[in-house]
C-alpha cells in the first residue's frame, strides 16, 4: 500500500499562494472603461483605488440658490454624481444623487425610467430653500456604456428643460376648480369599491400589511394606499400616497408617470417593518375620471409585480 508523500513546507506554501491567487482571480472583475463613461455622460470623474469605484459629478451652477437667505454654494450640497463599480460578467453598478428643481423632478424621471434607469428616492434636504431643491436617486446594474447613456438622458433632459424655462416653474399647469362638486360614482366604478366623500371631494383608502416588531400593522396604523379628488369632474387634482413593497417601487412609478401624475416624493414612513414598505406620494391635474384610471394603472401594475 502506497502512502502519500508528505509535502515540503516549501511546496505546501506554493500549493496556498496559488489556491489563494486562484480565488483572487476569480473574484476579481474587469475594469470599467473610464474614459468611455466619461466620453457618453460629458462629465469628468474621479477613481477611487481603494474602493473601485468610478464617479463622475456635475455642480448646479446654473440657477442660484438660497437656503435660510444664504446664497449656497455647489460644494455645500448641490452636486449632482453618479458613481460607477465592477460587477459580475463586466456588468457595471451605478448609483447617483440628481439635484433637481420642482419642474425638473418629473420629466427627468421620466427620462431615467425609460433610459432602463432604476429611481429609488426622491426628497428634499433642506429649508427655506429659493427655489426649492429637491435631490433624486438613480440606480441600475448592467453594461457600463448603457448606464452611462441612460446618465446622459438625466442631464439632457435637465439641460432641455432649463433652456427653455430659466427660471424654475412654481407651478403644475393645469387649472383646479372650486368649490369641489367631484361625483363618487363614476370613480368607484373605476376603483371597484366604495369610497368616502366630504364636501364635494372623494376619497379612496387601500390597506397594505405589514408588521413591526412582531406586531401586525395595515390600514388604520398608516400602511396604507390612498387617493383623494377634489375640484369638479373636468378640473380636479388628485393626491395621495402609494404604500408598497420595494419590488413595487418601479412598476407603480412607470404606471403614474405613464399617466401624466406626479411624484413628488419617495421614502419609507418607518424602521423595521417586515416586509419593509416605501412610499411615494403624488400629485395629479386633470379631469377627475382620467386621473382616476391613471392611478388604477400604477394600482394594477403594482398587483402583477406583486403576484
Amino acid at each position: 500500500m502506497l502512502r502519500p508523500r508528505k509535502l515540503t513546507q516549501a511546496a505546501a506554501a506554493a500549493l496556498v499562494a496559488c489556491a489563494i491567487a486562484g480565488q483572487a482571480g476569480a473574484q476579481k472583475h474587469p475594469a470599467i472603461d473610464t474614459a468611455q463613461i466619461e466620453q457618453i455622460t460629458g462629465m469628468k470623474g474621479a477613481w477611487s483605488a481603494k474602493e473601485n469605484v468610478f464617479k463622475v459629478s456635475k455642480p448646479r451652477n446654473d440657477v442660484k440658490v438660497q437656503v435660510d437667505e444664504w446664497a449656497m454654494p455647489p460644494f455645500m450640497g448641490l452636486t449632482s454624481w453618479v458613481a460607477f463599480t465592477p460587477a459580475h460578467h463586466g456588468q457595471a453598478m451605478m448609483m447617483g444623487d440628481t439635484v433637481l428643481f420642482e419642474d425638473e423632478v418629473n420629466p427627468v424621471m421620466s427620462a431615467a425610467l425609460d433610459a432602463g434607469l432604476e429611481v429609488t428616492a426622491l426628497h428634499n434636504h433642506f429649508f427655506f430653500d429659493r427655489p426649492k431643491v429637491y435631490f433624486m436617486h438613480i440606480a441600475g446594474t448592467g453594461d457600463p456604456a448603457k448606464l452611462a447613456e441612460g446618465v446622459k438622458q438625466v442631464y439632457d433632459k435637465i439641460a432641455a428643460i432649463r433652456a427653455a424655462h430659466p427660471t424654475p416653474e412654481s407651478v403644475f399647469p393645469g387649472h383646479i376648480a372650486e368649490p369641489s362638486t367631484i361625483t363618487a360614482a363614476p370613480l368607484e366604478a373605476i376603483f371597484g369599491s366604495k369610497g368616502q366623500t366630504n364636501n364635494g371631494m372623494f376619497k379612496i383608502v387601500i390597506g397594505k400589511p405589514s408588521s413591526m416588531h412582531g406586531v401586525k400593522i395595515g390600514n388604520e396604523m398608516g400602511v396604507n394606499t390612498w387617493a383623494a379628488f377634489a375640484g369638479s369632474d373636468d378640473e380636479a387634482v388628485v393626491d395621495g400616497d402609494f404604500a408598497m413593497r420595494e419590488s413595487e417601487l418601479q412598476p407603480v412609478l412607470k404606471g403614474m408617470r405613464a399617466s401624466g401624475i406626479n411624484i413628488v416624493a419617495i421614502h419609507q414612513h418607518m424602521a423595521g417593518e417586515a416586509p419593509r414598505i416605501l412610499f411615494l406620494h403624488y400629485w395629479g391635474k386633470g379631469k377627475a375620471v382620467d386621473l382616476a384610471k391613471g392611478v388604477k394603472v400604477a394600482l394594477d401594475a403594482q398587483a402583477a409585480a406583486g403576484q
